[in-house]
């Protein structure tokens, strides 16, 4: 944001004080930055048919536990009959929730593009998760040789055993 020019920027709610948020709001304040904070059941429409669908956080139950990854925006990219999930940091605990939330309505989470959370760490992408949302493509966003060893195998593994399909 000090680099480039932000017209707005989306956010969930915080309920964690640090360093980074702190420099955060100082920019937007100083270079009249508007802010939209968001949680589930918000929808952005950005144009005909191009909307991104807010699944969480739950603005009324957020998650303590971690909670700058767990309060992550997970949102749900639309056009047509297109879509990708976008699922910040969450970890397991938070897709846990999200499938208790959905589990009427599951179908929600299907997406055509999976966007890994947490860059493919041991922290999420259980099995649950990754079957409800049935990805033909999911993506991890991972620097090579990385401190962190991010991807996990065993997340490799999981995503390995998903039937992908071709689009």
């Amino acid at each position: 944001m000090e680099e480039l020019k932000v017209g707005t920027v989306i956010i969930s709610k915080q309920i964690e004080e640090c360093e980074n948020y702190e420099r955060f709001k100082e920019i937007v304040k100083d270079k009249t930055i508007r802010v939209v904070i968001v949680g589930k059941e918000d929808r952005i429409k950005i144009e005909n048919d191009l909307y991104l669908d807010i699944l969480w956080p739950n603005k009324e139950h957020l998650i303590t536990e971690n909670a700058l990854n767990n309060n992550s925006i997970v949102c749900r990219f639309s056009y047509k009959q297109f879509s990708m999930l976008l699922t910040g940091d969450i970890e397991e605990i938070a897709e846990k929730q999200i499938l208790e939330e959905y589990k009427n309505n599951l179908q929600i989470l299907n997406s055509t593009i999976l966007k890994v959370a947490h860059h493919g760490s041991k922290t999420s992408s259980t099995q649950e998760f990754i079957d409800a949302v049935k990805p033909k493509i999911s993506l991890i966003g991972v620097g090579e040789n990385n401190k962190f060893g991010h991807p996990n195998a065993e997340i490799l593994k999981r995503f390995e055993n998903v039937r992908m399909q071709d689009i």
